[in-house]
């Protein structure tokens, strides 16, 4: 197609994505009330009024302004919109790039969203799980006498983030079975890496958690841990069936690959004619010596 009708293309994939984030957040708002009551479920929320000492057992959910409760509505709503149309407004995406890749690239790229989708919902539910255990551990810090007025708009972004951060934490391994299929990465420099990344994670851990509690970091590391190793043995299964249909695939670049000298394969082996000889050359040059020349053309010719 034109480029002009690739442009056209995607606008209509666009705005068929959109009108559906569109249309699912407008049903959601109905359900708005359900919704905000599901997000704050793992707060635990105090019956004492804002002036009462709370102490750091639970917390008062407050608005800070006027247009917060209708501005943290219409974010809640079109982020549920964005969740719930997730596979419409993909399989637009799809559509649109589907076209231009190969056959085996669209077999990796199914691969890829059936592990994807299941390892994001994981990481998601497992924040869920223990956001109320993290918000516990961050608001026993609060002295007694004191009382916790958390905004309704920082919980959200709260929640929100650390579902983020796990579901997108949960793909790592994912990624690194993506660069063993291509060729990339190897299983065996995988495992080689091992102190390193367990390391890594756990400070990944530390520092992307919002939480920053010692529960929240391990709960966070701790899966990642064990997928990285699961990723390690998908990866060397996959050289070894790559090993069996290539010998060799495992050499490395300065490696020469053993010869088969066997008198069969030898057999095999087609020889290869002797180039023809030139007819003798005929005439002389200028200064007596041979002209290279044939047909009337010399050999530079």
């Amino acid at each position: 197609m034109p480029l002009v009708e690739h442009l056209r293309e995607l606008r209509n994939r666009l705005a068929k994505g959109m009108l559906a984030i569109t249309v699912v957040s407008v049903v959601v708002a109905f359900y708005s009330q359900d919704l905000m009551s599901f997000l704050m479920h793992p707060v635990p929320r105090c019956t004492k009024g804002l002036g009462e000492s709370t102490g750091g057992h639970c917390a008062v959910i407050a608005y800070t302004d006027l247009l917060s409760p209708f501005t943290t509505t219409v974010k809640v709503c079109f982020m549920a919109g964005v969740i719930i149309s997730s596979p419409i407004w993909l399989y637009q995406l799809w559509a649109f790039v589907a076209p231009g890749l190969h056959r085996h690239e669209r077999k990796y790229t199914y691969w890829f969203v059936s592990a994807a989708v299941p390892l994001f919902l994981a990481g998601a539910w497992l924040a869920y799980t223990i956001l109320p255990i993290s918000m516990r551990v961050l608001l026993g810090i609060t002295p007694e006498g004191s009382a916790n007025i958390l905004p309704m708009d920082k919980i959200l972004d709260f929640i929100v983030r650390m579902i983020l951060i796990f579901g997108g934490a949960f793909e790592l391994p994912l990624l690194l079975v993506m660069l063993n299929v291509v060729g990339i990465v190897s299983g065996r420099r995988m495992i080689g890496w091992w102190r390193g990344v367990v390391m890594g994670v756990f400070v990944f851990g530390a520092v992307a958690t919002p939480t920053t509690d010692p529960f929240g970091m391990i709960a966070l590391a701790g899966p990642i841990v064990v997928l990285y190793f699961i990723a390690v043995g998908i990866a060397l299964l996959n050289d070894r069936r790559r090993g069996r249909a290539n010998p060799d695939a495992e050499l490395d670049d300065d490696e020469a690959s053993s010869l088969d000298l066997t008198p069969q394969s030898i057999g095999d082996v087609e020889p290869v004619p002797a180039a023809p000889a030139l007819p003798e050359q005929v005439g002389g040059g200028v200064d007596g010596t041979p002209s290279a020349r044939y047909n009337g053309y010399d050999d530079i010719t």
